[in-house]
């Protein structure tokens, strides 16, 4: 074990999590291709390094490595989604998209961006994380490296133990693929005096920032890895600096990640056997339902009181696991900007109305959960017959079935691998804070592409497609029941026209089966008998739908605050 005075280091959840697409990469899109892309943006100047403008990386990616624009910009795109940028600035660069009414325009639009050269080329080379082996998978009957696995919040020992958690594997790639990590960012003309060792520059070390961050003396402050690996602890363990060259040692630099990379202090297993547990007021289960599921409560934890208040931008994580016939709404702190892991959860109606980092959603069933605006990504793998509401940067979905979608999102939804009868639809509902919330994360109302998804991966055939838009007469908007104090009072944006059409068309006919009763002539005494038999079968539909557990669950929270449950 190192000393309490040493430094730590570990992967970053984020860029793993929602840098590397859960598919495998284009074939183009090789270790050794990818270690190209350095020494060629150099020879471009000051349009290819240190910042990368997406004219010079679209060159390279549909001219050299022959992949669509398409794809070209959605790895570009997803590298801005990860960066920190301020709120303002995201809303400001989406208002210029907005007004781009051709081609043109937004080719102008995408010309004036530009990301840092060597996290790009990090980001491009961990999308290798979900490449399958066919060597190995023949031997293990799997995919390697292992793909992301959701742990058991209890974290005790299962017959599948030996799946692991998100983190682990983040940590074996990194450690698998060091070398050739390092080798991406080296200078063509770093050498060193030995002939055999070659130098990393500070600006490369600095790069590793992207998917590597640590601590010092096991304090709460996460510091960047170029600034640990000029500590005196670092130097004293050998990180290869020379205050000569001011350059690192590449052979001592990769020693000394290796000997201090651990696992991710702010991950999901950290979270489970360290965290809180939150009791957020719940619904009891169904009275009429009966087996094993009767009287379980759903396990909700945070690291929040961990998370430095100043880092908790990807750290601070919620996971919510097993909620099962239950009603849960949360508007808080603890939620705010948060990395929210939703997992296991079945029959249940999740409201998490506030600014959030990023959300992802797994192995859940017969769920409905509203989001609040999410900074980064939603990403919804393994589910069935699950509504997602939510306002995000980003959206993608993996191996669901039955699934519908609401989006407010200004970039392209992505439909990846094992999907079926996934249903897209406009965003549809609104609550007091959400313009404010939207402020908060940069997140703007337009352009809203919710129904122009882009299908990544080998598994999607035109003749067959997985996804359809919704139908008009399908759609209704959505009311959620909770009062907030805000200034939001209808949905922030323009329903499109033929949902908007199928809506009035809805309320004329309303209109018209008022008029109708109140036309009809009724006696006090039939007007009490007819509103009777309405309710009667009014309250047969909500028990034969499924809809009267979650009215009697929205009653549950509002009783809880009564009662003064924390």
């Amino acid at each position: 074990m190192s000393s309490p005075s040493s430094v730590i280091l570990w992967v970053k959840a984020e860029p793993f999590n929602y840098g590397a697409l859960q598919v495998a990469p284009h074939p183009r899109l090789s270790p050794h291709n990818v270690k190209k892309i350095v020494p060629y943006a150099k020879t471009k100047g000051k349009l290819g390094f240190p910042q990368l403008s997406y004219s010079v990386w679209k060159h390279i990616a549909c001219n050299k490595l022959q992949l669509s624009e398409d794809l070209a910009w959605m790895y570009f795109e997803g590298y801005l989604l990860l960066s920190d940028m301020p709120s303002g600035q995201k809303v400001a660069l989406y208002n210029q998209l907005a007004k781009c009414k051709t081609s043109a325009d937004r080719d102008k639009w995408r010309a004036q961006l530009t990301v840092d050269t060597l996290k790009f080329v990090l980001l491009l080379y961990i999308q290798q994380l979900h490449k399958i082996n066919l060597r190995t998978s023949m031997v293990l009957n799997e995919e390697w490296p292992s793909r992301s696995r959701s742990p058991e919040l209890e974290g005790r020992s299962t017959p599948s133990s030996s799946k692991a958690l998100d983190e682990h594997s983040h940590l074996t790639f990194v450690l698998n693929h060091l070398n050739e990590l390092m080798e991406l960012l080296i200078e063509p003309d770093a050498y060193g005096t030995a002939g055999s060792d070659v130098n990393l520059s500070m600006e490369a070390v600095e790069a590793l920032s992207f998917i590597i961050a640590g601590s010092i003396d096991r304090s709460k402050a996460v510091t960047p890895i170029h600034e640990l690996a000029l500590t005196p602890q670092a130097v004293k363990a050998k990180s290869g600096f020379s205050k000569i060259t001011g350059t690192f040692s590449f052979r001592m630099l990769q020693s000394w990640l290796r000997a201090t990379l651990t696992t991710n202090p702010f991950g999901i297993g950290s979270c489970i056997a360290t965290g809180r547990r939150l009791s957020w007021p719940m619904a009891a289960e169904d009275k009429e339902s009966k087996g094993e599921n009767l009287g379980k409560r759903g396990k909700i934890a945070t690291n929040a009181h961990l998370v430095p208040r100043e880092h908790i931008m990807g750290n601070k994580v919620i996971i919510m696991s097993q909620v099962c016939k239950q009603t849960i709404s949360r508007s808080s702190g603890t939620l705010e900007m948060a990395t929210v892991k939703v997992h296991r959860c079945h029959f249940a109606y999740l409201y998490l109305l506030s600014p959030i980092r990023s959300v992802s959603i797994e192995k859940c069933r017969n769920s409905t959960i509203i989001l609040g605006a999410v900074d980064t990504v939603v990403h919804v793998n393994a589910c069935e017959q699950v509504t997602v509401i939510g306002a995000c940067r980003r959206f993608s979905v993996s191996n669901s079935t039955l699934c519908t979608f609401h989006l407010l999102t200004p970039t392209r939804p992505l439909i990846l691998g094992g999907n079926d009868s996934l249903i897209l639809a406009p965003y549809h509902t609104h609550y007091a804070k959400l313009e404010d919330h939207m402020a908060t994360v940069g997140l703007p109302s337009v352009p809203n592409v919710w129904d122009q998804p882009f299908c990544v991966g080998p598994d999607h055939h035109e003749d067959h497609p997985v996804w359809e838009l919704m139908p008009p007469a399908d759609f209704y908007t959505f009311n959620i029941p909770f009062e907030m104090q805000g200034n939001t009072k209808a949905i922030p944006y323009e329903i499109p026209p033929k949902y908007k059409k199928a809506i009035s068309q809805r309320e004329k006919q309303i209109d018209l089966w008022q008029k109708t009763v109140k036309e009809a002539g009724l006696s006090k005494e039939q007007r009490k008998q007819f509103q009777q038999l309405v309710e009667t079968h009014f309250q047969d539909w909500l028990v034969e739908s499924g809809h009267k557990r979650e009215v009697d669950g929205l009653a549950a929270p509002a009783d809880a605050k009564k009662k003064g449950t924390p």
